[in-house]
């Protein structure tokens, strides 16, 4: 069986463009993460919030973020993407959130497959109202679970170069290492 997170190659053209496993898909008010020791998702639960997800919501294989999961990424395109679907995405920005006191990056990509999307190049050519409908979402989702995020303003897709970078070697020197003591808790935790 193929693991999502360990077996499929992030992609040819990094760090720019990458291949995005889809975890949970757009419209969705289901939190499914990837467990890290099958590589299948698990449902973590339903969100405490009326809320739903305001893209498709993923990670990247074979990297590692600060907060010892996958590295998030946020893929823009006009549907809902069904869980674990590889899709080819492009970055185009940086969100930050500080989530239990350890930074939390997620990119903000677009499917470069889908035509209404592909064109967009950078956060800043998006219209306005959708960067902070993408902020305000995580602002508030954990809300009524009593938890605070912090988000801080949405970078350009320059930011993203470097913290994919790091994410891939941040993986590789782990994969060096052993994920397996790594991995046993489970889910991705956020």
């Amino acid at each position: 069986m193929t693991h999502a997170w360990h077996d499929v190659t992030p992609g040819e053209h990094l760090p720019s463009e990458f291949t995005a496993i889809i975890e949970i898909p757009m419209g969705s008010s289901v939190k499914y993460e990837l467990d890290k020791e099958t590589g299948m998702l698990r449902m973590d639960r339903i969100l405490y919030s009326a809320v739903y997800y305001p893209a498709n919501y993923g990670f990247i294989p074979q990297t590692l973020a600060e907060d010892d999961d996958p590295l998030d990424v946020l893929v823009l395109c006009q549907e809902a993407v069904a869980p674990l679907t590889l899709v080819t995405a492009r970055s185009i920005g940086l969100m930050t959130m500080i989530d239990s006191g350890k930074k939390d990056h997620k990119i903000l990509a677009v499917a470069v497959n889908d035509p209404e999307y592909a064109g967009f190049h950078d956060a800043a050519e998006l219209p306005a109202h959708r960067l902070t409908m993408l902020r305000r979402f995580f602002q508030d989702y954990k809300t009524l679970e009593g938890k605070a995020v912090e988000v801080d303003e949405i970078e350009p897709m320059s930011a993203t170069l470097p913290i994919i970078e790091e994410a891939l070697a941040r993986y590789s020197a782990q994969r060096r290492r052993g994920f397996r003591a790594f991995g046993k808790s489970g889910s991705k935790g956020h």
